[in-house]
């Protein structure tokens, strides 16, 4: 075990002891993690959960893959959006990997449209709109890894 292993888990449990962390909701998907904290998620088997943009009758649903204490820098998830649109203030760097179906964001009313196979960079302090004119299913990776503690 490593010095680093041993201060994570070290910091864990003292931190379950002092009921500073609340409980994390079970993965609903697929995730295999290495003891060297290498990990592997089975992407098809990532069903992600309603997310609230504040509009009634948006059909968004994201899920983030891994946890702050798993990648503290680095974060990813899967998003999925049918025919639904929202505002959106990025406080983070996002890149965007659309593996179905059409992605739209929409800055300064111009549009970038990505199809299944394209990649989109979003960067930090971009007033945007997320846009599927249809379905999307799309990962994101954000920097830095907490995005939700960083959104306005």
């Amino acid at each position: 075990m490593t010095p680093e292993l041993l201060e994570q888990v070290i910091r864990k449990v003292v931190a379950e002891q002092l009921g500073k962390t609340a409980a994390k909701p079970a993965c609903n998907f697929d995730k295999h993690v290495d003891p060297s904290g290498v990990s592997v998620v089975r992407g098809k088997s990532v069903r992600p959960q309603k997310f609230d943009t504040g509009k009634p009758g948006d059909h968004v649903y994201l899920i983030d893959l891994f946890d702050l204490d798993e990648s503290p820098r680095l974060g990813a998830g899967i998003m999925e959006m049918k025919e639904s649109a929202f505002d959106w203030t990025l406080n983070y760097d996002e890149v965007d990997y659309i593996i179905e179906g059409t992605l739209e964001i929409i800055i300064d009313g111009r549009k970038v449209i990505g199809h299944a196979g394209d990649i989109i960079l979003i960067p930090k302090g971009s007033n945007i709109q997320f846009s599927s004119p249809g379905f999307s299913r799309f990962m994101y990776v954000v920097y830095p890894a907490n995005w939700e503690a960083t959104c306005k």
